[in-house]
């Protein structure tokens, strides 16, 4: 059901490669309440995915963009202003790649190149995005930044490998750049923790389907579908948010409270 919680605001997507992307579901969320959109992802990504079909339901242009490039950024922004007529109330960052973990590298024995292109991608492009908005003075006072995470950046979860590390540094970036967004033009910057979530990406991490299920008991609510996490994206860009900025916000039914849960020992 839409409200109108983002009627005449205008957002740029980050991340939205198939229908299963949570970038995807939030773009589909943010257009049912009323806002104007630019999509963009990596050019490799337009390649793979289907963003073209996306941009047509959405009437969204599609500006692709490399988010390790800061050339790219500049680009896409001064895109997303002309295209918008004017600044950008929101911006999501979903972004995370991790060529260890693609090629099952084991955590003790990782390669270093691909380790800083994971962090390039997944987490300093984050930053780079925050950089280039605040020096071509693109957002709109009051505007609203998030970027997805999830909690192996406070915990162990092996598999994961040094997107932990990434996540760690995303969370880092959004309390250090909010400070800044927030004092020069009350920019609020928060990172989303989200359940293990059934997303392209995601599925293709060793025992994902195993641990989704573990995490699903362990959860009072169970997981947190890509849907319900675009629907918290939408209140973190709407107004109804507006003192809310610098914090890691889990939106995992409960996962990160608990310590054990007798219905995963079958209890």
């Amino acid at each position: 059901m839409a409200n109108n919680l983002l009627q005449g605001k205008t957002g740029v997507i980050f991340g939205a490669l198939d229908e299963q992307s949570i970038a995807w579901k939030v773009a589909e969320r943010c257009y049912e309440e009323g806002a104007r959109l630019v999509l963009t992802n990596a050019p490799a990504a337009l390649r793979f995915g289907d963003i073209n079909e996306l941009a047509k339901k959405l009437s969204a242009p599609v500006i692709p963009a490399d988010a390790t490039s800061s050339e790219d950024m500049e680009n896409l922004f001064k895109g997303a202003v002309e295209h918008f007529g004017g600044g950008i109330d929101f911006v999501l960052h979903s972004i995370g790649m991790s060529l260890n973990v693609r090629k099952a590298r084991e955590y003790a024995d990782i390669n270093y190149e691909w380790m800083h292109k994971t962090f390039d991608i997944s987490a300093i492009s984050f930053h780079r995005v925050m950089q280039t908005l605040m020096k071509q003075d693109a957002m709109n006072e009051w505007g609203s930044i998030a970027a997805l995470t999830y909690i192996a950046a406070q915990r162990v979860f092996p598999d994961y490998s040094e997107m932990a590390e990434s996540k760690a540094l995303l969370e880092s970036f959004a309390r250090s750049f909010g400070y800044h967004f927030g004092t020069k033009k009350k920019v609020r910057v928060n990172t989303v923790s989200q359940s293990p979530t059934m997303t392209t990406a995601g599925s293709g991490v060793k025992g994902f389907t195993e641990f989704f299920d573990y995490a699903g008991k362990m959860s009072p609510l169970g997981n947190a579908s890509a849907e319900a996490c675009a629907n918290y994206c939408v209140f973190l860009f709407s107004d109804l948010s507006r003192m809310v900025t610098m914090q890691n916000l889990f939106h995992d039914g409960g996962f990160s409270s608990m310590g054990m849960n007798p219905a995963v020992l079958g209890l």
